[in-house]
């Protein structure tokens, strides 16, 4: 196998393995929660998104990636770890546009998420080396895409949710 076969078969498998968890037993959990403490523990998992920023440090992948590409992928990244943690800060003092706020960002991190996939895909970027970095590609992005949907999933199901 070479790169770019070994690298979509591990992101299959992580978005596989993580969505039976999430379906098997995060959901189940997050049921019994209250909405805001739900959303406040998946919104947790896009706070470390700042990690993206490591894409701007000069040696940590290969210099001959477009510099647009990488710019997008950690300044979006960035954006939605803030907004993330904006969310919780907004949750758990009650204020009334958290659940509004949520909305936004999920919906900004989800759109980030599919714009990076399309990068990813026109520049071929498993053909490149990423260094330490390939493991955030197939194990963080993965946990990312499966939290925006059960955001997602709440957010819709909100007006039935024990508050």
């Amino acid at each position: 196998m070479n790169n770019v076969s070994i690298f979509w078969t591990q992101l299959a498998a992580s978005v596989f393995v993580l969505t039976v968890i999430a379906v098997w037993y995060v959901w189940p959990a997050l049921t019994k929660l209250p909405l805001k403490s739900a959303l406040t523990i998946l919104l947790f998992a896009h706070v470390p998104r700042y990690v993206g920023m490591t894409l701007l440090v000069p040696g940590m992948v290969d210099s001959k990636l477009p510099s647009a590409f990488l710019s997008s992928a950690a300044y979006g990244d960035l954006l939605e770890a803030g907004l993330a943690l904006a969310c919780i800060f907004l949750l758990r003092t009650n204020w009334r546009v958290a659940i509004p706020l949520v909305w936004v960002t999920n919906t900004w991190g989800f759109v980030d998420l599919v714009i990076g996939v399309r990068g990813l895909l026109q520049i071929n970027l498993p053909s490149y080396d990423l260094g330490t970095f390939w493991y955030i590609y197939i194990f963080y992005a993965p946990v990312v895409l499966v939290t925006h949907l059960l955001i997602f999933l709440a957010l819709v199901k909100a007006k039935s949710w024990r508050i």
